[in-house]
């Protein structure tokens, strides 16, 4: 993994503790042996800080937070729930633009990038950013939590609102590290379960977290996202 990465320089000084804490250099050592024993791991080194590279943090209206990273080859590009241009999009992605039709009655992407929600303030952000090959969830508890948490906490500290949507398990444990630093209850957080196939029944289909997402920004002056550009 290079190091520093790359950031928006809106990131530097309140990911600097971070990225320098003794947590960090643990996990560096651990990608650097993972891949010196042959691991494939995904994204590559060079795009696992995407997110934070296209969306400012003084851009930020909206906080999108996964879990992990896709496993499948080619899939992840440092973007949750994104994939590139001219890849099939994941069943997670189907199920985000389903609801994303129902919700709004909007069209889906052309296809299964979203550098174009990252490009209007919308920070897709994991909270695990790397994993091995095939083996979801295997990078947890390496250390990319304390720098995801570390992200959330710089979001939730802006004066101006912001959207926090919360997609599955992992995702949701972090509504309490929202609500500590906002005590002013400035930003909406959002709730639903994983738009995977194995939980998007389960309350995903019917959340309506675009259109949600938009009325709260509009009220508040913060324009809204054009979802289905």
């Amino acid at each position: 993994m290079s190091w520093p990465p790359r950031l928006d320089p809106s990131w530097g000084a309140p990911l600097a503790a971070a990225l320098a804490c003794p947590t960090m250099t643990a996990l560096q050592a651990f990608l650097r042996d993972e891949a010196a024993a042959g691991k494939a791991i995904f994204p590559p080194a060079a795009a696992r800080f995407r997110a934070l590279e296209l969306t400012p943090l003084s851009a930020v209206r909206v906080v999108i937070l996964g879990q992990d990273p896709y496993h499948g080859p080619g899939q992840a590009h440092g973007l949750a729930f994104s994939v590139p241009p001219g890849v099939k999009p994941p069943p997670s992605l189907v199920n985000i633009y389903k609801e994303l039709a129902n919700d709004l009655g909007a069209a889906p992407p052309r296809d299964g990038s979203l550098e174009h929600w990252a490009r209007q303030g919308v920070l897709l952000l994991n909270t695990v950013l790397s994993v091995e090959s095939g083996r979801a969830a295997s990078h947890r508890a390496r250390g990319w939590e304390a720098f995801t948490d570390a992200v959330i906490r710089a979001v939730a500290t802006k004066e101006e609102p912001v959207v926090f949507l919360l997609w599955g398990a992992h995702a949701q444990a972090k509504v309490g590290l929202v609500r500590a630093v906002d005590a002013a209850g400035r930003h909406l957080v959002l709730c639903a379960p994983h738009p995977s196939p194995l939980s998007a029944y389960k309350g995903w289909f019917g959340a309506r977290p675009f259109s949600q997402a938009n009325a709260f920004l509009e009220a508040r002056g913060r324009g809204r996202i054009a979802w289905s550009a």
